[in-house]
């Protein structure tokens, strides 16, 4: 069974001459040309497409998108990767409807809004023991501090960035994109910005000359992207084993050629 162009630009909500143009470049070729010189599309054309308007929805270009099509042949393997990433977004939005919508109504009410509530899953002071063990007391004081003496809307600034931050890597790696490319590399150094951004650290705390601190921030961040695959909290942040794998490797690329 084979659909129209007419058919599949109705269908997946496009239109027949961006059909035509990925078409022209390459990217979904018909499954045959009718007579008339229709272009008709088979079931695993519309998988392709699927794909396509996934990776489309994740913000890469259509020449990155053919990269990705190109190295990863497994479309259920694929599919499975932007199912995870769908999974997790729609978590997030889940629970920031939950959050504004009890905004809106206290303020409509006239109630008084609970910070605790609107940003509610985020408790820095879980991690203390851990925190203290790994790297010292001194490390949580400061962190701790830092973040008690920021206002509501930094920390809601803050939190929003991590995030992005952790959906960017989940896409990316759903995306199939190598841990070296260049949108897997911006994101590495995304990462790594954060990460000097959170005193107490060790990176944020590195001192001395370029090369010694150099040193420091390349160890620290190696380290922490082997933490990410070794303990499953921190993996689920990256959409699970693989996509904590994707982060590790692609942070330790970014060290091993900037740090």
């Amino acid at each position: 069974m084979d659909w129209s162009i007419q058919d599949i630009a109705r269908l997946a909500g496009t239109t027949s001459r961006t059909l035509r143009h990925y078409d022209e470049i390459g990217l979904l070729k018909p499954s045959r040309t009718g007579p008339n010189g229709y272009r008709y599309y088979n079931q695993a054309a519309l998988v392709e497409l699927q794909r396509i308007l996934l990776l489309r929805g994740l913000g890469l270009g259509l020449p990155v998108i053919g990269q990705v099509l190109q190295n990863e042949t497994d479309a259920a393997k694929a599919l499975a990767g932007h199912l995870e990433w769908l999974k997790q977004e729609k978590d997030r939005l889940s629970r920031q409807i939950a959050s504004v919508t009890q905004t809106i109504n206290a303020v409509q009410g006239g109630g008084d809004i609970m910070a605790e509530d609107m940003f509610n899953g985020f408790d820095h002071t879980q991690y203390k023991d851990e925190v203290e063990e790994r790297w010292g007391k001194d490390a949580y004081t400061k962190g701790d501090s830092w973040w008690r003496g920021m206002g509501a809307d930094e920390k809601a600034a803050w939190k929003q960035r991590s995030q992005q931050l952790g959906q960017d890597w989940i896409a990316a790696a759903a995306a199939g994109i190598a841990p070296g490319s260049v949108d897997a590399q911006a994101i590495a150094r995304r990462h790594v910005d954060w990460l000097t951004g959170i005193p107490g650290t060790p990176v944020s705390d590195a001192r001395g000359d370029t090369d010694t601190r150099g040193s420091a921030v390349k160890q620290y961040v190696t380290g922490l992207g082997e933490m990410y695959v070794a303990d499953p909290r921190f993996a689920r942040n990256y959409g699970g084993a693989d996509g904590a794998a994707f982060v590790r490797d692609a942070l330790k690329i970014y060290a091993e050629e900037n740090l």
